[in-house]
């Protein structure tokens, strides 16, 4: 992998996203930061720590695995891109799913992910308000199988909290072992692909 898919986020003193909250959803905690970096890495193995680094969650940018093409038209057609001026806030949402849901074969996780949880089709409504982005991290040997990535402007912080609770209400999130949501703002220049 090259260093434009594999990103690290690191939660520390320093960085240009202040965390403004952190809640376990489910599972155990991340330890505490004030701040939280996101860049691309090099290498799987390979972040420059930052001072008072308290953990680093990497993460690769992958094709989108459970869609089909016309699912993948109007994600691409409706999804805006990061770094909007306007998108001062954010969320880092690690996730991790249980050992039930990766037993299953793919056409199943696609039939619980799409058919009956509409993480898709019920999920396009909350664009181009929320930017999102999704990076795998399963194959790394990280903590989490997936880190999610959300940015939006302030005023659409309900629509945010509205689209979690649709995603959390679903079928899928049943196969939800661990999950952190931390809520951020942005405090300078993101330099995020």
């Amino acid at each position: 992998m090259n260093e434009e898919r594999l990103f690290g986020f690191a939660g520390g003193t320093s960085g240009e996203w202040r965390v403004t909250g952190q809640v376990i959803i489910r599972g155990e905690p991340l330890p505490t930061a004030s701040h939280v970096r996101v860049r691309p890495l090099a290498y799987v193995d390979a972040a420059d720590a930052l001072p008072g680094q308290v953990w680093l969650l990497r993460g690769a940018r992958s094709h989108e695995r459970y869609t089909n093409r016309a699912e993948h038209q109007r994600l691409s057609a409706a999804a805006p891109a990061l770094n909007r001026v306007e998108a001062t806030s954010g969320a880092l949402i690690p996730i991790r799913k249980s050992a039930a849901w990766w037993a299953l074969a793919q056409d199943e996780r696609r039939t619980i992910f799409e058919e009956r949880s509409r993480h898709i089709s019920g999920t396009l409504k909350y664009l181009p308000a929320i930017a999102r982005r999704l990076y795998h991290s399963r194959d790394l040997g990280e903590p989490f199988d997936f880190l999610t990535w959300f940015e939006f402007a302030p005023a659409d912080a309900a629509t945010f909290d509205q689209l979690l609770a649709d995603l959390r209400s679903s079928e899928e999130w049943t196969f939800v072992d661990r999950e952190i949501e931390i809520r951020l703002q942005r405090e300078s220049a993101l330099s995020m692909a």
